[in-house]
C-alpha cells in the first residue's frame, strides 16, 4: 500500500476502516477538464431542470440512510440512536432549490430611464471546490453543494479522510439521480495536490469548513489566483442565561447543545454565563443532565455519547480540563462513573467545569469535545464583555423571555449568528457566517447565490 493512501482509522475500535489511494496528477487534470466541459452545457439549463435533476439527487442520497447511519458512527463515532444527518440535509437541500428561481432572477436597475434596459443578472462562478469537514460530514457539505449546483456550477468534493465514505455516498447519489456526466466529482486528494489545484488557478470558487490553521493554509494556497473563498473555521460559541430565562429550557437545551455529537459541532456551546440569580440551579440541574449520558459504542442504541472522532482530539481536551483544574477549576463529573473512558482512547467522559475563568484555554479556544465551563454573572454588561472575549464568532444564544433584549444585546455581540431560546441549529433561511477567525462569507440563504455567483451587468440601449 501506498503511504499517500487516504486512510479511516474508527475511533470505535482504533482499527483501520477504509483505505483508498489519493488520485494521481493526470486524473485529477481529467476531471477539471470534463468538469469545465460539463459545466457549460449545464449553465445553459433552466433553473427547473437544474431543480429536477438536484432533487433526484437529493432523494437518491435519502434513499441511503439506513446504510449511511452506521457507516457515520464507524467513521467518526455518533451513536445510532440519533438517526443520522438527513432530516437537516433534506430541510436545507429542498429549501435552497425552492428560492433559486427567486435568487437567481435579473435584478433591475432602482430607476427607470426611458430608451434604456438595465439590469444585473447573476451568472455562475464557473468550477466550484467544497472541502468538507468530518463532524457532520453530508450537513456542512450540502450547504454549498446544492445551491453551487442550482446556480449553474460545476462541483468537486474533497471530503475529510476521516469521513472518506460520505464523499463515495455524494458521488453515488448523483450518479444514480441522471446528473450530467462530469458535473459533480468526488476526488480522493492530499493536502499537497488541494494546495496544487488552489495554487494553480484550477477552480473558481472554494469553500471550506475546518479549522483556523486549515482555513489559513487555504488562503496561503490560493495567494495570488483570485480564487474567491468560503471559510467556516474554529468557534467557541457562548450562551447567556439571563434572570428572566425559564431555566428549566435553558438547562435542557444548552446541555444538548454542548454534549451532543461529543461536543464535536461548529456551532455548539462551548461556555456558558449564568446571570447569579439563577447560577447555583443551573448547575445542579446540568451536572444531574451529564451524569445520565451512557459513553459507549456508537453502533449500541442504548449509548448516548459516543467516542471522539480521533484520540487526538479527545487528548485536547483532556489537557485542556487538566489545565482548567490546574488554575482552580472544579470538575463536577467524575470520570470513573463513564467506563469506556480508560484515559487513552477516544473514548472521554463528559465533563462540567466551574469556577472557571479566561485565563484557562477551556474558555477562549476551541475545545470541541464533551466538556463546558460555566461562569456566573452580574447581568448584560459583564455577559457581553465575557461573550466576546474570544477570537471567534461563529454563533451565540441568549436565554431570555425578552425578544428585544435578545436583540438588543445581539447586536453588542460578536458573532455570526444570534440565537434566543436555542442553540446548535442552521435556519436556511439566514445566512450561515463568522466573524474574527471564525472566518468569512456566507452559506445558506440567497446570500449563498451571491458567493457562487458574479454579477454581471447589462446597458442596454434602444436607438
Amino acid at each position: 500500500m501506498a503511504d499517500t493512501d487516504i486512510i479511516c482509522i474508527s475511533p470505535v475500535d482504533g482499527r483501520e476502516l477504509v483505505r483508498r489511494p489519493i488520485m494521481s496528477e493526470a486524473a485529477i487534470d481529467a476531471a477539471i477538464t470534463s468538469a469545465r466541459e460539463a459545466q457549460k452545457s449545464w449553465r445553459n439549463t433552466t433553473i427547473g431542470e437544474r431543480a429536477s435533476k438536484v432533487s433526484a439527487f437529493l432523494d437518491a442520497l435519502l434513499a441511503m440512510n439506513q446504510e449511511v447511519v452506521p457507516e457515520i458512527a464507524q467513521q467518526m463515532g455518533r451513536p445510532v440512536r440519533y438517526g443520522g444527518e438527513f432530516r437537516g440535509v433534506e430541510e436545507r437541500a429542498r429549501y435552497m432549490i425552492g428560492i433559486a428561481e427567486k435568487s437567481l432572477r435579473p435584478i433591475p436597475a432602482d430607476d427607470e430611464k426611458p430608451g434604456f434596459r438595465r439590469m444585473i443578472k447573476r451568472e455562475p462562478v464557473g468550477l466550484v471546490l467544497v472541502i468538507a469537514p468530518w463532524n457532520y460530514p453530508y450537513l456542512t457539505a450540502i450547504n454549498t453543494i446544492v445551491p453551487a449546483l442550482m446556480a449553474g456550477n460545476a462541483v468537486l468534493l474533497k471530503h475529510a479522510s476521516q469521513t472518506v465514505l460520505a464523499g463515495e455516498r455524494f458521488q453515488m447519489a448523483m450518479d444514480r439521480s441522471g446528473m450530467p456526466k462530469g458535473l459533480f466529482q468526488n476526488f480522493h486528494l492530499s493536502h499537497d495536490q488541494t494546495s496544487r489545484i488552489l495554487g494553480n488557478g484550477l477552480v473558481d470558487h472554494c469553500n471550506f469548513t475546518g479549522s483556523v490553521s486549515g482555513g489559513r493554509s487555504i488562503e496561503r494556497a490560493a495567494a495570488g489566483t483570485f480564487t474567491s473563498l468560503g471559510l467556516e473555521l474554529g468557534g467557541k460559541d457562548p450562551a447567556y442565561v439571563r434572570e428572566d430565562a425559564n431555566l428549566d429550557h435553558a438547562i435542557e437545551n444548552l446541555v444538548d447543545g454542548a454534549f451532543f455529537n461529543s461536543g464535536q459541532c461548529c456551532c455548539g456551546i462551548e461556555r456558558i454565563y449564568v446571570h447569579e440569580k439563577h447560577y447555583d440551579r443551573f448547575v445542579e440541574g446540568a451536572v444531574d443532565l451529564v451524569n445520565k449520558y451512557v459513553l459507549g459504542n456508537p453502533l449500541d442504541e442504548a449509548t448516548t455519547l459516543g467516542p471522539m472522532a480521533h484520540k487526538r482530539f479527545a487528548d485536547l481536551v483532556r489537557e485542556q480540563n487538566a489545565e482548567a483544574v490546574a488554575k482552580g477549576a472544579k470538575a463536577h463529573i467524575d470520570a470513573k462513573k463513564f467506563a469506556a473512558d480508560v484515559g487513552n482512547t477516544a473514548y472521554l467522559a463528559p465533563q462540567v467545569l466551574t469556577n472557571v475563568d479566561h485565563s484557562m484555554s477551556v474558555m477562549r479556544e476551541e475545545s470541541f469535545g464533551p466538556t463546558v465551563g460555566i461562569m456566573k454573572v452580574k447581568g448584560d454588561e459583564e455577559a457581553i464583555r465575557l461573550m466576546n472575549d474570544s477570537p471567534y464568532g461563529l454563533s451565540a444564544a441568549i436565554w431570555t423571555s425578552e425578544v428585544d433584549a435578545a436583540e438588543t444585546i445581539g447586536e453588542k455581540l460578536e458573532t455570526g449568528t444570534v440565537f434566543m431560546n436555542r442553540c446548535d441549529y442552521l435556519d436556511p433561511a439566514l445566512a450561515w457566517t463568522g466573524v474574527k477567525d471564525t472566518g468569512r462569507g456566507a452559506s445558506l440563504s440567497r446570500l449563498a447565490y451571491e458567493s457562487l455567483t458574479r454579477p454581471k451587468s447589462y446597458h442596454l440601449r434602444q436607438i
